[in-house]
């Protein structure tokens, strides 16, 4: 599952690290929700490019995107097997732009806990995508994507039994060759990244509402202060 996520690198940092020719400029987000406007990036014919994709999935064949639920995550188990996913999964892979997500611990004392769960090297996360571009009745389209899930590794599975599939620096060309890189050989580049690969921290509970986002969200509730030290015996205070 991945719900909210975070964009922290410079932009030149993202383009440096996947090699697209734009150069676009963009703020820090600290609590990117869904249906705001995401950067992705894709390859198309052999050439990388920074993509604005709106952040859930619709299927070309949905005629009213009102009665169509809102997908933000793609279960890579049963991509190739389901209409909404299959061509996707084929001809239109992407890579989000980030640097971490959010996960919540159910139940305890605080409630829905939120986490941060980033790269525990510093990187930017590489988290696989599907796209799909819908075309309403008046011609009008609009570009879409959904993060892929696989299930969670050992440190995750405490918070939540799925993930996103983070892909390897040397795994992202293949994710995104579509000429040699058919929907198999892609599906099995998504599985659970290594634990150490990953740090988790608690985050601010002000993330639970999409309309925050500032910089407070990255750390939890402080530390309670320390117990006073009673005085040693004789003591004169």
């Amino acid at each position: 599952m991945c719900g909210r996520y975070v964009i922290l690198s410079p932009p030149e940092v993202f383009r440096e690290t996947y090699g697209y020719g734009e150069q676009p400029n963009f703020p820090p987000r600290h609590n990117v929700a869904p249906t705001q406007p995401v950067p992705v990036v894709t390859a198309e014919y052999g050439r990388r490019r920074f993509v604005l994709m709106r952040w859930g999935f619709l299927p070309a064949w949905v005629k009213d995107p009102a009665e169509f639920p809102l997908i933000i995550n793609a279960r890579i188990e049963t991509a190739a097997e389901k209409p909404s996913f299959r061509n996707a999964l084929r001809y239109r892979r992407c890579v989000f732009l980030a640097d971490g997500f959010y996960e919540w611990r159910r139940g305890g004392a605080r409630g829905m806990a939120p986490y941060l769960i980033r790269c525990a090297d510093g990187r930017p996360m590489a988290l696989a995508g599907l796209w799909e571009t819908w075309s309403s009745p008046d011609g009008s389209e609009i570009d879409t994507a959904a993060i892929v899930t696989c299930g969670a590794n050992g440190l995750l599975a405490a918070l939540h039994d799925r993930m996103p599939a983070i892909l390897p620096p040397e795994a992202v060309d293949a994710w995104l060759d579509l000429q040699a890189v058919d929907a198999k050989a892609a599906s099995d580049l998504c599985r659970p990244c290594p634990e150490e690969w990953l740090s988790l921290a608690p985050a601010n509970a002000r993330v639970n509402d999409h309309r925050n986002d500032d910089a407070d969200l990255l750390a939890g509730p402080p530390a309670p202060p320390p117990a006073p030290v009673p005085p040693a015996q004789g003591s004169l205070f």
